[in-house]
């Protein structure tokens, strides 16, 4: 269920589960031209599977989606741009992310209910994302600050 803040993870389960079960032809392709009188049999049986695809796809996004976060967004649209436009609604600024992360990073403390290992693999995860963003902190720099919030 798309909350707002959950946007990416959204994302993933809505292609997972369209995937499965191979209902993601409309976000795979675009639309075919319509069929007419002098298409071929295989062109309305893509185009009847693309329609359908497009139908549940858009079904399944708007069931999975907070009511009030719904409204503003296009009605008209095929499930692509749907889920193009649900990702600037709701697409995070860069600095605000590495904001967020050197956040988490400095408010980090040590409780037992983790080992110290498990503590200090997640500090250096929290690094490695921060290195993602461009933003590179020194070994000794992490170390130091594992050692300052580690109980004596």
């Amino acid at each position: 269920m798309l909350t707002g803040s959950n946007f990416k993870r959204w994302k993933q389960d809505i292609e997972f589960a369209l995937g499965i079960v191979d209902m993601d032809l409309a976000l795979r392709e675009d639309e075919p031209a319509r069929p007419n009188d002098q298409s071929t049999a295989d062109q309305k049986a893509h185009y009847a599977r693309w329609e359908k695809s497009n139908r549940l796809n858009l079904i399944a996004m708007k069931r999975s989606i907070v009511e009030h976060l719904i409204s503003g967004l296009l009605e008209d649209t095929n499930a692509r741009q749907f889920l193009e436009a649900v990702g600037e609604r709701y697409r995070v600024s860069a600095k605000a992310k590495v904001g967020n992360i050197l956040s988490e990073l400095m408010k980090m403390r040590y409780d037992a209910a983790m080992g110290v290992r498990e503590f200090i693999l997640k500090m250096v995860h929290i690094q490695s994302k921060l290195k993602a963003h461009e933003i590179v902190l020194s070994e000794n720099y992490i170390v130091n600050q594992a050692l300052n919030v580690l109980p004596d």
